[in-house]
């Protein structure tokens, strides 16, 4: 049968080497796993009661495309607690996780041939769902001593559109506010539309993540349950918009998903009852990412970009290889370490990249780091 040309995109090379790790271990070893973000403690326990006593007394049926009112309200008071924002509900969309949103938000601001930026390194599923959608992704090349983030001067005129992230993967580097606000008038100025990726906010460890909505209400913010609150497989995510794309989201939500999952809704809503307990995460993936960054630069792995946040580590490890990929594919055979070439998230110089994520346990970053170092010294 045929195919399209559009779906043919690239793979998500982290989830391949999650497979390549998961076969490894169905073989019996065991696999120290640094390739992906995800993190390792379970949902809020919160979250987990209320969903159970909601399957006791509710059918879990549909939902409104645009969700659970009190979840939306919920959500909106995060923002009143981390921003000082007073948010309106309304403008807050529940959606599949943050992918969902994504495809709601390029859907609803762009057409067939419009050119988005996005910077590099970057997510490599903003690439592939424009591609997917008939969308040109424009790679704008950032730089370390900018943080690896964009800068208005970076940006062609010709865009309609640009997604930024802060904290960014693979990154962990953070946008402050004036650097956010300029990039944020430049676009406007240029009537581009932008998009503020905001998924790992919560997950800081030196200063506080900035959001987009404290600058303007004219961008679209996409954030999500999964990182700060461990609920990766929950899919469930929200999208903040401007009221006068309220609409045409809330239509393409009822035909594209209807509604995100109704439990996972539920179970949301505990998650924001739960801050306490994300403290406490946080505070073990900050005791991981001191350790790595206090012993990968003694292994040799000295060029790192400064990681604010999130649970990365993007390390140039260009004086150690030209092949980012097979050096990650020599680390998982020789010592069991999974960790992700840089490929996925800079197409052009990721040959020259590794990611370390640090999302699991600290024991289990230390057992990686013992291993790391005795593969460096043999090496």
């Amino acid at each position: 049968m045929r195919q399209s040309k559009r779906g043919q995109v690239e793979p998500f090379i982290a989830m391949d080497v999650l497979r390549m790790a998961a076969e490894a271990e169905a073989a019996g070893r065991d696999i120290v796993h640094m390739e992906v973000g995800q993190p390792g403690t379970s949902a809020p326990k919160a979250a987990k009661r209320r969903l159970a006593e909601a399957l006791e007394s509710q059918p879990m049926g549909y939902t409104v495309a645009l969700g659970l009112p009190y979840l939306r309200e919920g959500i909106a008071k995060l923002y009143k607690r981390w921003y000082d924002i007073d948010l309106d509900p309304a403008r807050v969309v529940i959606t599949s996780g943050s992918s969902g949103a994504f495809q709601l938000a390029f859907t609803a601001l762009f057409d067939v041939g419009d050119k988005v930026g996005l910077g590099e390194p970057g997510y490599p599923s903003y690439r592939q769902i424009l591609k997917a959608l008939s969308i040109e992704p424009v790679g704008i090349p950032t730089e370390a001593q900018n943080r690896y983030q964009p800068t208005p001067e970076e940006i062609p005129d010709d865009l309609a559109g640009l997604i930024v992230a802060s904290p960014g993967n693979p990154s962990g580097t953070m946008l402050g506010k004036p650097e956010l606000q300029a990039l944020i008038e430049h676009c406007q100025a240029r009537d581009i539309a932008f998009i503020s990726d905001e998924i790992y906010h919560g997950l800081q460890y030196e200063g506080r993540a900035v959001s987009a909505l404290e600058i303007s209400d004219d961008v679209f913010v996409i954030n999500s349950f999964s990182k700060y609150f461990s609920m990766t497989g929950w899919r469930v995510g929200w999208m903040v918009v401007p009221e006068s794309h309220l609409r045409t989201v809330e239509r393409l939500a009822q035909h594209m998903f209807i509604c995100a999952p109704h439990a996972s809704q539920v179970a949301a809503l505990g998650a924001l009852e739960s801050l306490d307990e994300m403290a406490e995460n946080v505070a073990r993936y900050g005791q991981s990412r001191q350790m790595l960054l206090e012993e990968l630069p003694k292994m040799g792995f000295t060029r790192i970009a400064p990681p604010d946040g999130a649970f990365y580590l993007y390390a140039d490890v260009s004086e150690l290889t030209e092949d980012s990929a097979a050096f990650a594919a020599e680390i998982l055979e020789s010592v069991g370490v999974a960790v992700t070439p840089g490929m996925d998230f800079d197409p052009h110089r990721g040959a020259q990249t590794i990611r370390f994520s640090y999302a699991q346990s600290p024991e289990r970053v230390a057992e990686g780091i013992k291993r790391l170092r005795s593969f460096m010294e043999n090496r």
